[in-house]
């Protein structure tokens, strides 16, 4: 008998051999591993760059420097690219995730503690730099740090010791902060701390940027030192600091009264005198006068850095009896303020010993410096040295060269006064 029996199900499918994803992944973190190579693969460029110049001049007088910017400016990229240029192991400490104790150095107890005390150990980061023999130790976040901490640092700053421990000469200390209005429960420096810094306002440069982007850093480099200019640039900066604290005492020691610029630059004993050695480097380097600007501004402040480069613009003048002893050869200023105080000068020293010849020495040089096309800057020193004439002077030839310019003067100085006058006859007309 047949009988109508359920087919047989078919047999499943064998189940796929599972295949492994480890290989993928890897695969794609090692195609992004070679982009992000790619990326990072830039090169450096010479390039002026005068806040970069002044950064590397004051590391190479060994003075600490603290950076003031914005966030995201790349001030911590400029340290990495500059320890790098430099061939300095770079050293990163947060200042503001540390205690006090790590600056100032973990008490450690010995065998008998009264017999030999209780030794502060330094952190890890100072024992490799001291291993290193050099380095550049770069102190970042520094106007978050509370005020425990920076007094912790003073120590550190000044006289490089950290706990027992000494950093060799070859660790230079780089600082950077933000404004305190750029950051999250930030602190002002205290004067103390902030007055053993250089301060550099460290702004980002369009061009330098868009370029980095494209591939191209500008590179820092050390100074070139001119042997031969040594003890003319240590004497040059001596009589420059000397010569103004000399006629303005009160600005030995000058503390701000507000909090904010007591965390900045302002002048004291040690101010000055690490502003006396950037002026040494800077002129034995050549640096530019923009250069010292900003090392001179950001280590006593604005107000006296300006009055000691105003200074330091006389003491550049050629002397007034150069000039006169030859006025055909002679080489006046270009800027046109320093050429106006050099005329000045020649026309002070013809007042002071007053002959024929010198008055005539007088008048070529300010011809000279009408033929460079500086007109208004002989108006005063004529109209002075034309008041200095004796009798039995016969006038030079060359002064009808300024004869025009004298005249002119004098007519706009008429007609100013008599608009002055006229306005006051108006006032006094209509009370």
């Amino acid at each position: 008998m047949l009988t109508n029996t359920p087919s047989a199900a078919p047999a499943p499918a064998p189940a796929p051999a599972p295949v492994s994803t480890d290989s993928a992944p890897l695969s794609q973190l090692a195609v992004a591993d070679a982009l992000m190579s790619l990326l990072r693969d830039t090169t450096t460029e010479p390039r002026p760059d005068i806040q970069l110049e002044a950064l590397t001049l004051a590391v190479s007088a060994d003075l600490p420097v603290l950076l003031w910017g914005e966030p995201g400016i790349g001030k911590t990229a400029a340290l990495t690219q500059l320890a790098a240029s430099l061939d300095l192991p770079l050293t990163t400490v947060i200042a503001s995730v540390h205690e006090p104790s790590d600056f100032s150095g973990l008490p450690i107890v010995g065998d008998d503690p009264a017999e030999q005390g209780v030794p502060m150990a330094p952190p890890d980061w100072a024992v490799r730099l001291v291993r290193a023999g050099k380095g550049l130790l770069f102190l970042d976040e520094l106007s978050t740090a509370p005020p425990a901490v920076q007094a912790a640092l003073l120590r550190l700053v000044l006289e490089r010791r950290i706990g027992a421990l000494q950093l060799p000469p070859g660790v230079r200390i780089v600082a950077a902060a933000n404004p305190r209005s750029s950051v999250a429960d930030g602190w002002e420096l205290s004067p103390p701390l902030a007055n053993r810094f250089v301060h550099l306002q460290w702004t980002h440069d369009h061009e330098v940027v868009v370029r980095g982007l494209a591939g191209t850093w500008p590179r820092a480099t050390l100074p070139r030192l001119d042997p031969e200019k040594l003890p003319e640039a240590v004497d040059f900066a001596r009589r420059a600091v000397c010569g103004l604290l000399s006629a303005r005492p009160t600005l030995v020691h000058r503390l701000p009264t507000t909090e904010t610029r007591r965390g900045g630059p302002w002048p004291s004993p040690r101010s000055w005198d690490m502003t006396l050695s950037l002026i040494a480097f800077a002129t034995a380097a050549g640096s530019s006068r923009d250069v010292l600007s900003l090392l001179v501004r950001g280590t006593v402040g604005d107000g006296p850095g300006l009055e000691l480069l105003a200074g330091l613009d006389r003491m550049d003048l050629p002397d007034p009896e150069d000039l006169l002893a030859d006025p055909a050869g002679a080489v006046l200023p270009e800027r046109g303020d320093l050429r106006q105080a050099a005329l000045d000068g020649v026309v002070a020293a013809v007042r002071t010993r007053p002959d024929r010849a010198r008055w005539d020495a007088a008048w070529a040089l300010l011809v000279r410096a009408l033929e460079a096309g500086a007109p208004d800057l002989v108006v005063v020193p004529a109209t002075t040295l034309a008041s200095l004439r004796q009798e039995d002077w016969d006038v030079p030839a060359s002064i009808e060269q300024l004869a025009g310019v004298v005249s002119l003067s004098g007519r706009a100085d008429r007609a100013a006064a008599r608009v002055t006058a006229k306005a006051k006859a108006k006032a006094t007309a209509g009370r």
